[in-house]
């Protein structure tokens, strides 16, 4: 995309953090931006402020994880201003553990976000976007998670693998539709947002009641912590975001040390030795 003025943005997990800095991002070039979010509390102040600075915006509580929720937002953000040119599948929970305590509820909750969601946000609002026939561009939030498999986070590394495979066939499928749609899928490290306390929008339904082991409340505090050094702010991920748009760049990882981890995984693979805990060994 070369063009920004007067397009219109649609942000899931708008209302805090990394999304919230993109929706930001994209304002700032002059576009029409459109929040949705779990919490309504931190969505409506963000709305408000966003109108405060004279940010054309439309809120939109959404559960990303049921469909029907995210067929509204679409349909509302399409009846609000008639077309949306970036989508930004961007809602997402970040849980941990070993895998054989992670439970049917714990499965259910970070599938249906940070996978359902995506699909849900494809499925609601590709078809139209292609109708358009103009440009446009979707960026999926994925994490290094989705490039790598550290000891600790096997359901996010599960749900974030998908959001990376999901994003390489999206692209391929618009490449052979012919659609003027790009597609980006965003891999970031550790940045300071509070995805790391993500428990306090899980649903009623789908909390566990079980007591946490020692194991589960020593990964929630190592991932506070690593959370919270990180070294790249929300700003500037938006920012490299926003450039990633512009040059139509699929893979976007703002953290480039973290490559040669990546490639370490890529060298297991192709001389099939067992992974390499990189995490540790760093």
């Amino acid at each position: 995309m070369k063009e920004f003025r007067d397009r219109v943005a649609v942000v899931t997990g708008g209302a805090s953090g990394l999304g919230r800095a993109m929706a930001l991002r994209y304002a700032r070039a002059g576009m029409k931006i459109v929040l949705a979010d779990v919490q309504p509390d931190a969505l409506n102040k963000t709305r408000a402020e966003f109108e405060q600075a004279g940010i054309p915006v439309l809120a939109v509580p959404t559960d990303v994880s049921k469909g029907a929720e995210v067929d509204a937002l679409a349909d509302q953000a399409f009846r609000k201003f008639g077309t949306v040119h970036v989508l930004c599948n961007n809602a997402g929970v970040a849980p941990g553990g070993t895998l054989w305590d992670q439970t049917v509820k714990d499965w259910e909750w970070v599938l249906g976000v940070n996978v359902w969601g995506v699909i849900h946000g494809i499925r609601a609002f590709i078809p139209r976007m292609i109708k358009q026939d103009s440009e446009g561009h979707i960026v999926n939030t994925a994490s290094v998670a989705g490039l790598l498999s550290p000891p600790g986070m096997g359901s996010y590394c599960v749900s974030k693998h998908s959001v990376v495979t999901l994003s390489e066939c999206l692209h391929q499928d618009l490449v052979v539709a012919r659609s003027k749609l790009k597609v980006s899928v965003l891999c970031p490290a550790y940045v300071p947002t509070g995805i790391a306390d993500s428990e306090r929008n899980r649903p009623a339904l789908l909390r566990e009641d079980r007591k946490k082991s020692a194991a589960d409340l020593e990964h929630e505090e190592r991932l506070r912590h690593a959370v919270q050094s990180g070294r790249i702010s929300a700003e500037q991920v938006a920012d490299i975001v926003f450039q990633a748009i512009e040059g139509e760049k699929f893979y976007i990882l703002p953290h480039q040390k973290i490559k040669p981890a990546i490639e370490t995984r890529m060298q297991d693979i192709l001389l099939e030795r067992s992974p390499t805990d990189t995490f540790t060994r760093r």
